[in-house]
């Protein structure tokens, strides 16, 4: 988990997820989960652009169907991803938005903006929504907020969990740590649990955080004790959760209605239908979690045509039944890491909204003998209850000595790239930090002067399928046959998941280190400075919105006081107003300067008339 000085003040935990994000905040002795300004205590992850504004949440979400190729969302799906990565390409089916890839293979989302084509990251996209979370959590506390603690998958690597540093840092936040998704709920649950006499009386507990969310599967084995919460082992699955079983039902009906009505054409070529289709999907399988069977209907779906069809539950798990079983491999693997019999779990508790799907818990249920999940906690909100605790303690909140004493572990194995393009393993995944590891080395030709020591992290067994973070160089080693000089590389990763690697050549005396930040693919300082203005150029054009929308909407009242006086000329002037504001160029000041001209034409003709 990389990390960054601690922050000053009161500082927020949010939850940056693939569908729905969420942000807390420690106050009064407790965590308060934030609402927005719909009274909604999750907001869409979704940004939507339009000929006038932006928009964040809600209302992004609310108009994706006649806007369906400027609404963006799913982009916790790409961040830190390559564009020609496969899982990429087979997502990119089901977005009605424009992707294309960069010179550096990076994802590059176009939309249609004020008029404009742009193009942004997806940590910009990310950033808007951190905004989105910011800005909540501001209205709530009534000051400013720059210190955050942002949650991620457990198994996200280096590069998905910088992209999201950066994704923070152009959000205009200091992001104080970023912290495990089913860490942060393991911190929920051992906060809001209430023992029973008997359970208190154990000298630990040993629970498993299953996390299915809108993207990513993350499974966590922890022992909670007196005084520590000790993460055993973390696995998962980055690109498993609610969206793959909604985009299953998607191309299930988009077959299904191509066969019903013998079209030429596909419906995914239209970004419209699409997107009304999927929002049934969605809403069907939200409705399977509580009744045997549903309906999928929508009205002219295609080239006039209605759609309607039912699917059962039976039905639908059948159909994600590969889906299905990719949900238990990471607790089988798990609890492998671990050396925990499944046994020896005291609570199995289900985390995120995807945990609703009823042969989810189902299967946890039979896995575990019969062993009914816990649902004590809110789902919804535990990850950024758990990060908001963990950002108070930040901040310098010592309450809850508990949480001080927080063990987790290394998600992914972190290693050297050695002769053949062989990774070799230094420290392997699921290691407690901090952690010092050592391993050496030795040349592979005679006479050899220096030598390359590329770090890399990940599970397969060659370079080219795990991810470089960071790269130097050993210069001046002695001089000897190939295999004779030895090199002493250690790795030392800190509590916030820093590594260090450091090598020395000890005949020679030769030394050199390197500290990895995931610098590797990641944006320059140029870059960051250029998103953080432009993004400030974004608030500031959203502002400017408010503000001229709120005039509007106070000149329109006062026009409809006007028009029900009886006086016969400030109902005239009232008609008059209201043709003025038709004129939609019209800006904020303009728009109030006229409000001040009525307020002293109706102060002075109703003072005539007393």
């Amino acid at each position: 988990m990389e990390g960054e000085a601690k922050g000053n003040g009161c500082a927020i935990g949010i939850d940056l997820g693939t569908t729905y994000s969420c942000v807390g905040v420690w106050q009064h002795g407790r965590v308060e989960i934030v609402a927005n300004d719909q009274g909604n205590r999750t907001t869409p992850s979704c940004v939507a652009f339009t000929d006038t504004e932006r928009l964040i949440g809600e209302g992004a979400h609310n108009q994706g169907v006649r806007n369906s190729s400027n609404t963006v969302f799913d982009v916790k799906r790409l961040i830190g991803r390559n564009f020609t990565d496969p899982t990429v390409q087979s997502d990119a089916k089901h977005w009605p938005f424009e992707m294309t890839g960069g010179d550096d293979d990076k994802p590059k989302i176009t939309v249609s903006f004020r008029g404009i084509k742009k193009e942004f990251s997806p940590e910009e996209i990310s950033a808007m929504v951190l905004l989105k979370m910011k800005e909540t959590a501001e209205a709530y506390l009534g000051t400013a907020i720059t210190d955050a603690v942002v949650t991620v998958p457990a198994y996200f690597n280096g590069s998905q969990r910088q992209a999201t540093k950066d994704a923070g840092a152009i959000a205009g936040l200091n992001v104080m740590r970023i912290i495990n998704e089913p860490t942060a709920a393991a911190i929920a649950y051992s906060m809001e649990q209430k023992w029973s006499d008997t359970e208190a009386q154990k000298p630990e507990r040993v629970v498993l955080i299953y996390d299915l969310g809108g993207g990513t599967l993350d499974v966590s084995l922890v022992v909670i004790k007196k005084g520590v919460l000790e993460v055993k082992a973390t696995t998962g699955d980055t690109h498993l959760g609610g969206e793959d079983w909604t985009n299953h039902m998607v191309d299930h009906f988009i077959s299904e209605f191509k066969k019903k009505n013998s079209c030429e054409r596909d419906i995914s070529c239209d970004k419209k239908a699409l997107r009304r289709l999927r929002n049934s999907c969605e809403r069907a399988k939200r409705m399977l979690s509580s009744q045997t069977h549903t309906v999928v209907e929508v009205d002219a779906l295609f080239e006039g045509i209605d759609f309607y069809s039912t699917i059962t539950r039976a039905r639908f798990e059948q159909m994600n039944v590969g889906l299905f079983s990719k949900c238990m491999e990471p607790v089988e693997r798990c609890l492998v890491d671990a050396k925990m019999d499944k046994t020896k779990v005291d609570e199995i508790v289900l985390v995120g909204g995807s945990t609703r799907i009823l042969r989810v818990r189902q299967l946890l249920r039979d896995f575990f003998g019969g062993k009914e999940p816990c649902t004590d906690i809110n789902g919804d909100e535990a990850i950024a209850h758990g990060a908001a605790v963990q950002a108070a303690i930040l901040t310098g909140d010592k309450k809850h000595d508990i949480l001080l004493h927080l063990i987790d572990v290394v998600p992914l194995s972190q290693g050297i790239g050695v002769n053949g393009g062989v990774m070799s393993v230094v420290i392997p995944r699921n290691t407690p930090i901090p952690t010092t590891r050592k391993k050496n080395f030795v040349t592979i030709k005679d006479n050899q002067t220096s030598m390359n020591l590329d770090v890399y992290e990940g599970e397969r067994g060659m370079i080219k399928d795990n991810c470089l973070r960071g790269k130097f160089k050993l210069s001046g080693i002695a001089l000897a046959p190939k295999g004779v000089t030895t090199v002493d590389v250690l790795f030392h990763m800190d509590q916030d998941g820093i590594l260090n690697v450091s090598a020395e050549e000890k005949e020679s005396g030769q030394k050199n280190k390197v500290t990895i930040t995931n610098d590797v693919g990641r944006f320059s300082m140029e870059d960051i400075e250029r998103m953080v203005r432009e993004a400030e150029e974004y608030k500031a054009v959203d502002e400017e919105l408010k503000k001229k929308a709120q005039a509007r909407n106070d000149i329109e009242s006062y026009i409809y006081t006007m028009r029900n006086t009886t006086i016969k000329k400030l109902q005239e002037s009232a008609d008059g107003a209201t043709k003025w504001l038709q004129n939609k160029e019209l800006d904020t000041a303009e728009i109030n300067d006229k409000k001040k001209e009525l307020e002293a034409a109706y102060t002075k003709l109703y003072l005539s008339t007393i």
